[in-house]
């Protein structure tokens, strides 16, 4: 399997620097019981950072890197099991921010022609395809493309139709660009510039569908489209999972501003703002990748690459932790912008009877799984209306981001998640919760249960899909509960 060599890095930051090596072979490096090995071609070799190498654990392989052929031998413990799975996904999300970061100030500015719908009418761009096939062709390149299975949520035949060339001439141009750019981000990219056909391909080889043996990626190229389209927040999501668990996950939010307290403005306040202050490793638009590895017990953020820096390994990154409050008083919760999909009213209802006094956090995409990952609010709640099924994309990679940093996320049965079912998220108890703490999450499952069937809470029982597929609103289906209490 390919990986850079920046997982190593953080290891032994004394050894991947940028410098010359004179000597063929080297004394083994010892710490934390790994052991490193590095045996060279040539008597003089420039190690730039990162590189691109293949790495099998216990066994000597070489490779061809952006500066000559060398070869690693490493015994991995378990404990770095995924890291270099990790280390490629989180330089493939940078890629991907950076594009969606240049896309989105040209189509904010624009009435799009750029921009269009799916079977759901929900709106998709260049931006969902371009970062589909950059991401697709950099596993496939990194770890062989029979090796690696991708779960996505764009379809190719949209792509395809009729009208749409125009569309699909922009979307070769931009990955091209974005492969061009991968250096800088310790990644080889293409020797040569790709045609229409392999960016088709690159595509539409996210054509698994899951399940609950062997291992696939899932991505979600941009999660929140309307968020990216109105100039707001949105995400990049990849997560790995294995035998139906979620072994990783990286969640790339380039509109996520630095200071908690920036979050309740619109995205375009920041914008004005970024004109009239000089930037800082602070500020705003400096955007985030937040990452964990099931098992590490740490979740972890660093800031987008901007301009035209090199990304050097841990890219001043911080470990984040969920907050450690546990007074619902004092607690914030997230939840969607839109109710197309989700109840506002049952959750408004919910947060007041467990006594959630602030007001609601909302945001698009999984930025909500990043503000609770990140300690800067503490509940997220969503229950899905009638007809609405939940997809493994929308929340595999939040998931184990914010278990890593030491919150629980459960549907509202208090069950994990199955991400084990194919594409949906099945057998979903009534909802999902996302929580800080044991503490708050344990409230909010006690409220859902003696809440569920209470009238005094301004919902209705059939909008949810769980429960029933009825299509009455809330006064035809309180007269059809009352009728039926009568006979």
């Amino acid at each position: 399997m390919s990986i850079s060599c920046a997982s190593f890095a953080a290891k032994f930051p004394h050894v991947f620097g940028e410098r010359k090596w004179k000597n063929s072979s080297f004394t083994p490096i010892h710490l934390r019981g790994s052991f490193l090995f590095l045996n060279f071609h040539s008597r003089s070799c420039n190690i730039p950072f990162p590189n691109i190498v293949s790495v099998d654990s216990n066994r000597t392989r070489s490779c061809l890197t952006m500066e000559g052929q060398y070869q690693t031998t490493v015994a991995c413990p378990e404990a770095d099991k995924y890291q270099k799975e990790l280390d490629v996904s989180v330089r493939a999300i940078q890629m991907a921010c950076s594009l969606c970061q240049r896309l989105q100030e040209s189509l904010i500015s624009k009435t799009n022609s750029q921009i269009q719908s799916k079977d759901d009418d929900s709106p998709v761009t260049i931006a969902d395809w371009s970062v589909q096939a950059t991401v697709s062709w950099l596993l496939s390149e990194c770890f062989g493309s029979r090796n690696v299975s991708i779960v996505a949520e764009e379809d190719v035949q949209n792509l395809t139709k009729p009208g749409t060339a125009g569309l699909l001439e922009a979307v070769v141009k931009t990955v091209n660009e974005c492969l061009a750019d991968a250096p800088r981000f310790g990644l080889i990219g293409p020797q040569m510039v790709l045609g229409t056909k392999e960016i088709l391909e690159a595509i539409s080889r996210c054509n698994s569908k899951g399940g609950k043996t062997g291992r696939f990626w899932v991505l979600d190229p941009v999660d929140g489209t309307l968020g990216f389209v109105r100039g707001d927040q949105y995400a990049v999501a990849l997560a790995l999972i294995e035998d139906g668990e979620v072994v990783l996950g990286v969640l790339g939010c380039p509109n996520y501003p630095m200071k908690k307290e920036w979050l309740s403005y619109h995205h375009r306040y920041y914008r004005i703002i970024s004109k009239l202050t000089p930037p800082t490793s602070e500020s705003w638009d400096k955007g985030c990748v937040i990452y964990a590895r099931r098992g590490s017990g740490k979740a972890w953020m660093q800031p987008l690459l901007n301009g035209n820096k090199k990304l050097e390994w841990p890219n001043s990154a911080r470990p984040v932790q969920v907050s450690s409050i546990d007074n619902p008083s004092l607690a914030t919760f997230c939840e969607p912008v839109e109710k197309a999909n989700s109840s506002h009213s049952f959750t408004s209802g919910l947060a007041h009877s467990v006594g959630l006094r602030k007001q609601p956090l909302r945001v698009y995409s999984m930025v909500k799984y990043a503000a609770i990952a990140r300690g800067d609010a503490e509940i997220f709640m969503k229950f899905a209306r009638a007809g609405y099924k939940e997809k493994i994309w929308d929340h595999a990679a939040g998931v184990v981001i914010i278990q890593e940093a030491g919150g629980m996320v459960t549907d509202a049965g208090g069950r994990p998640l199955d991400f084990s079912k194919g594409i949906f998220l099945e057998g979903l108890d009534r909802g999902i919760i996302a929580c800080s703490g044991a503490k708050l999450h344990d409230r909010i499952i006690m409220a859902v249960d003696a809440s569920w069937n209470s009238s005094s809470l301004s919902w209705c029982p059939t909008i949810f899909s769980s429960f029933s597929t009825c299509k009455l609103d809330c006064r035809e289906h309180k007269l059809h509960q009352r009728t039926a209490e009568e006979k």
